[in-house]
């Protein structure tokens, strides 16, 4: 087990959590070099990734004091207990299971789950989440996060899906703390193609947009 802990003072310096879904361990091995490289800080491996438990343990060692390693798609106490044995240091959900976000705060760990509507962001925020994931965040739209904002403007907000290299500005004007961001960074094709070169330099460009 992982004892590093999320270091929030990194995740600051670029706030995207990259969302690594149904890629091999031996491709992720290749990702995370140039992942780091660009900048990021904070990486999730979704629990429904073939030997996540291993990929997490595997990067949670080598990129110790360089990367917030967390498990994603985390949806029931099971699931969570196999992510912290592997060396999560934060927990993601897409849905809002009580009992999960309790055992997180009892463990000191941050955890970021899943919620929709305005009733179920609070919910998660009473029950101790340290940000509250908005999804599906394709949907709603920035708009959503400045509306919820308003009334709830102490309740950290990480919107997730659909957000790429046009909104991203967009949706961080908008009052977002955090923001997840899946297969729109992880690009197919240069992951297939192995066009790694080309892949940091799309890493490059969300860094500079969030930046700018």
């Amino acid at each position: 087990m992982n004892n590093q802990e999320f270091s929030w003072n990194e995740f600051s310096k670029v706030p995207i959590v990259g969302i690594i879904r149904n890629l091999s361990f031996e491709t992720i091995e290749k990702i995370l070099p140039i992942y780091v490289s660009a900048g990021f800080t904070t990486i999730e491996i979704t629990m429904n990734t073939q030997a996540a438990e291993e990929i997490i343990r595997f990067a949670a060692d080598k990129y110790k004091g360089q990367l917030n390693v967390g498990a994603g798609t985390v949806c029931n106490t099971e699931e969570l207990d196999l992510a912290i044995r592997a060396g999560s240091q934060f927990i993601v959900t897409p849905i809002l299971d009580p009992d999960v976000v309790r055992a997180c705060v009892s463990k000191n760990i941050p955890v970021f789950p899943g919620a929709y509507t305005p009733t179920e962001i609070y919910q998660a925020w009473k029950l101790g989440a340290s940000m509250v994931k908005v999804y599906p965040a394709t949907s709603l739209g920035p708009e959503y996060i400045k509306d919820v904002k308003a009334p709830l403007n102490k309740i950290k907000l990480m919107p997730t899906g659909g957000i790429n290299l046009d909104n991203i500005q967009t949706f961080i004007k908008a009052g977002a703390d955090g923001l997840g961001i899946g297969s729109q960074l992880f690009d197919k094709t240069l992951i297939k193609d192995q066009n790694w070169e080309g892949l940091e330099l799309h890493f490059k460009q969300y860094v500079s947009k969030l930046n700018s």
